[in-house]
């Protein structure tokens, strides 16, 4: 049975979310992790995101969903999982380039493979420029969310891209890594972006292929 996290920072709605959550995600991971590991992730991404969401109502929820994927890399690690393929994207705030491959990667993949992100100074946001050019090619990334990485979440990733974020980029010995050079779309208009897009497309398909990964969508008519 879960907690009712009795904090004095948290509202009672927030209490009342959080409770929630972790029922849900006690449900979902029946008989692979038990309350305290489910309420420490949900404890901690909270923590790391308030600094960071614009509206604090949605603080529960984004614990929640990275508490979820964190589980996830657990499982995966602790050799519990599906067997698809994972793949992490990274760059600085994982707002732009992350985001888009990301978006990329779970149309074609067609849920034949999973795909994370994440950003070593992660945003608050996502950049509005990069949704707005992703929504010209038909898909959406305004539902996603910037966040950072966790150990997990690399050691279950059977390829690691990254974008951008140099040193701070997580190495692990004997996992697969790929850096692409994709500039960086931050303060720039649809006419630049749009390049960085279709480049970020063609250098995921290429990716897929190499996985043994179909692809769930023809090439670009544009």
């Amino acid at each position: 049975m879960t907690g009712t996290y009795k904090r004095d920072d948290l509202t009672i709605d927030q209490h009342l979310a959080l409770t929630t959550a972790a029922r849900r995600l006690s449900e979902e991971f029946t008989g692979l992790f038990g309350a305290e590991t489910i309420e420490r992730f949900l404890h901690t991404g909270y923590d790391r995101f308030a600094g960071k969401a614009a509206v604090a109502d949605f603080l529960p929820l984004l614990a929640e969903r990275f508490a979820r994927q964190r589980l996830y890399a657990l499982a995966r690690i602790e050799g519990r999982s599906d067997g698809r393929p994972i793949v992490l994207f990274l760059c600085v705030h994982n707002a732009g380039r992350s985001q888009m491959a990301l978006g990329f990667f779970e149309h074609l993949a067609g849920g034949r493979a999973v795909a994370w992100s994440g950003g070593s100074e992660f945003a608050s946001e996502i950049n509005p420029t990069a949704i707005a050019v992703m929504a010209e090619v038909g898909i959406d990334i305004s539902k996603g969310f910037p966040k950072p990485w966790t150990e997990e979440i690399v050691q279950a990733a059977d390829v690691v891209v990254t974008m951008g974020c140099g040193d701070a980029c997580p190495i692990f010995p004997g996992k697969r890594y790929e850096d692409w050079k994709v500039d960086d779309p931050m303060g720039k208009g649809p006419e630049w972006v749009r390049p960085i897009r279709d480049e970020i497309e063609r250098r995921v398909r290429v990716l897929l292929a190499d996985l043994g990964v179909p692809v769930s969508a023809p090439g670009p008519h544009r």
